[in-house]
């Protein structure tokens, strides 16, 4: 069983150590131009300021199964609009990943968020692992985003 745990916006520098770590040995970040721009205190700053923007909160949150940390998603359900929830990080710490532990992180995400009004989903990816997992959970090719990244929605 995989238990959502709440990151709340004081504990948000936790959340910025991991994903600039797994950003960066995910080779998801690469150039200093992207380095600076996801350590920057403008882009932190921002998303920091929307975990506290009601309705249409930004939550960052920990997977955690038998009392361990996991995992980790950032995400926002836009319930003002039409139940979108654009996950917008969504990862499975390396020495957890395996035996089906992505989709069960992603199952306890889903029942989450749709108990708080997700309604469908939208992600961007940026590896073909990435796109062939959220395949396999029913996610389909949706073009393009506004910044010209790859857009997944599952319905």
């Amino acid at each position: 069983m995989i238990a959502i745990e709440e990151i709340p916006a004081e504990r948000a520098n936790e959340f910025w150590t991991i994903q600039f770590r797994y950003l960066v040995e995910e080779g998801m970040v690469v150039t200093d131009e992207e380095k600076d721009h996801f350590s920057s205190r403008e882009y932190r700053g921002h998303v920091e300021k929307l975990m506290g923007r009601t309705p249409d909160r930004l939550h960052m949150v920990y997977f955690v199964r038998d009392g361990v940390r996991i995992g980790a998603s950032m995400y926002c359900t836009y319930k003002t609009e039409d139940g979108k929830c654009l996950i917008s990080d969504f990862w499975v710490f390396p020495k957890y990943r395996g035996g089906g532990t992505g989709h069960a992180c992603f199952a306890a995400l889903a029942a989450y968020t749709k108990a708080d009004g997700a309604v469908y989903y939208a992600l961007n990816y940026s590896k073909e692992d990435s796109h062939r997992f959220w395949l396999s959970h029913g996610f389909v090719d949706a073009g393009e985003d506004e910044y010209g990244s790859p857009l997944m929605i599952k319905k």
